[in-house]
């Protein structure tokens, strides 16, 4: 059992790690969005959290960051505070999860009551309350990402708009958010079940043995050790 807990933490914390690297490239990148018009046909935009950008077929690429954050889009602004809050919380987590793992020699009890090398009820805290930081920031994550793709479709599709007019669509750093979020919340979802399980196992009672001794033959022996 022991076994298998490590391997689903150590599982947990690698998913861990390449959904924090996608939700990192998915907050830097800027193609959260992209249009491309049918009069400059060489030419693309590129739109981030921090910076729009002016794509060319030859190989040229033209960025500029915001003037003002006060003049950003509301779901741009939605988009750098989830986004940079998810970063903070799967961070933190991570740090609080290391130490509780099974195979990490720390935060044990004194007592050695979680099955010697297994740890304790600290490390099982401990790696319980990564869980939820895990789940935390994979959701915090997914909100701005699917926010700011409902706006697309409900722009794309607006009936209000000519068609000659050219319209947003899907980036490649929204999917990079979408397949962070879901890594993160992963994680997350597996650690707390490996400490629900672990802690299940801890708590099944063990055999106990009792001897009896009678009396008669416990005096018996002491009197012929006498004789």
């Amino acid at each position: 059992m022991e076994a298998c807990g490590r391997s689903s933490e150590l599982l947990a914390v690698c998913l861990w790690l390449g959904g924090w690297l996608c939700a990192l490239a998915s907050t830097i990148l800027p193609h959260w969005l992209s249009m491309s018009t049918e009069l400059l046909a060489i030419e693309s935009y590129q739109l981030g959290l921090w910076e729009t950008c002016v794509v060319q077929d030859i190989g040229g690429m033209e960025c500029r960051s915001y003037d003002s954050l006060l003049g950003l889009a509301h779901d741009m602004k939605l988009g750098r505070v989830l986004m940079c809050a998810s970063l903070a919380t799967g961070m933190l987590g991570l740090l609080v999860t290391i130490p509780g793992m099974q195979m990490v020699n720390s935060c044990r009890d004194g007592d050695g009551g979680g099955g010697g090398s297994g740890g304790g009820q600290a490390k099982r805290t401990l790696v319980m309350l990564g869980g939820v930081l895990a789940v935390l920031s994979g959701i915090l994550c997914l909100i701005p990402v699917s926010y700011v793709a409902h706006l697309a479709v409900l722009r794309f599709f607006d009936e209000a708009l000519p068609d000659v007019v050219p319209r947003w669509e899907f980036g490649d750093a929204l999917f990079c958010g979408w397949a962070a979020g879901f890594l993160l919340c992963a994680a997350g979802v597996l650690l707390l079940v490996t400490a629900a399980l672990g802690s299940a196992s801890r708590r099944r009672p063990r055999p106990q043995y009792r001897y009896e001794v009678r009396g008669g033959e416990l005096t018996a022996a002491k009197r012929s050790e006498y004789v």
